[in-house]
């Protein structure tokens, strides 16, 4: 399958899963770079069970001349014109991790302020962090590249999802006919993406093999926000100068 192959099926699945992106030696260097980065912020957690760190491109932004790589740039630019990152988290989750995480779909924007704007609603709060639910078209417009920096499969975390769920717009998970719906695992090869629509109803186990599984998640939208509020980690990729 061509890379427009691909593409073409993650609009119609809302999922697709693209290889070597990344080679050994990009994805030791983003290692090392989160491995020494300052971890006293407070959007770092670190828990038994996960490491993560929110705004992740602002937090540890020596990793992005190497993430916005020409491989990647043109899969970005090949789905559509003008979109900029909204969103990064980094997840590390280790190899005798039991977290997991129930379906669900990502129905938050990250903004810099929390304001009165209609259609945009609930909110809320983290660490001075804001988050709203915006309108369905702002949700339709985003999409999510996860980059694995392991091999990713069932049996250390690997998404599981539902197939053309983010079609229904707003999915509650207690509604699904499983009689009707089709899950399938993603597995991803080290150096590797995976494309997700935010609306995708997606899930995640827990780790039985040991491995451990890290992850980095950015959003990406090319929709400006009513003048009241910001993308708050908003990043224009385009004019980084990238490491050759």
């Amino acid at each position: 399958m061509t890379l427009q192959e691909k593409l073409n099926q993650f609009e119609k699945d809302g999922f697709q899963v693209i290889d070597s992106i990344y080679s050994s030696n990009e994805i030791n260097n983003l290692l090392n770079i989160i491995n020494n980065a300052d971890t006293t912020s407070d959007t770092f957690r670190k828990s038994t069970n996960l490491f993560a760190i929110r705004q992740f491109l602002k937090e540890v932004p020596d990793t992005l001349p190497i993430i916005f790589n020409d491989k990647l740039t043109a899969i970005i630019n090949t789905l559509g014109k003008n979109y900029f990152s909204v969103k990064s988290i980094y997840f590390d989750k280790p190899g005798d991790s039991n977290w997991f995480v129930a379906y669900h779909q990502d129905l938050t924007i990250s903004v810099d302020n929390k304001t009165d704007i209609e259609g945009f609603g609930p909110w809320t709060v983290k660490q001075n962090q804001f988050a709203v639910q915006p309108p369905i078209d702002i949700l339709e417009n985003i999409f999510t590249i996860r980059i694995h920096l392991d091999d990713t499969n069932e049996e250390n975390g690997a998404l599981k999802v539902i197939p053309e769920s983010h079609k229904k717009k707003i999915y509650r998970p207690e509604t699904i006919d499983w009689n009707t719906e089709t899950e399938v695992s993603c597995s991803v090869s080290k150096g590797g993406i995976m494309l997700m629509k935010p609306l995708l109803l997606h899930s995640s186990g827990r780790t039985v093999n040991d491995l451990r599984r890290r992850v980095i998640h950015i959003e990406f939208s090319n929709i400006e926000l009513p003048e009241n509020i910001k993308w708050s980690e908003r990043i224009n990729f385009s004019n980084i100068e990238l490491h050759v």
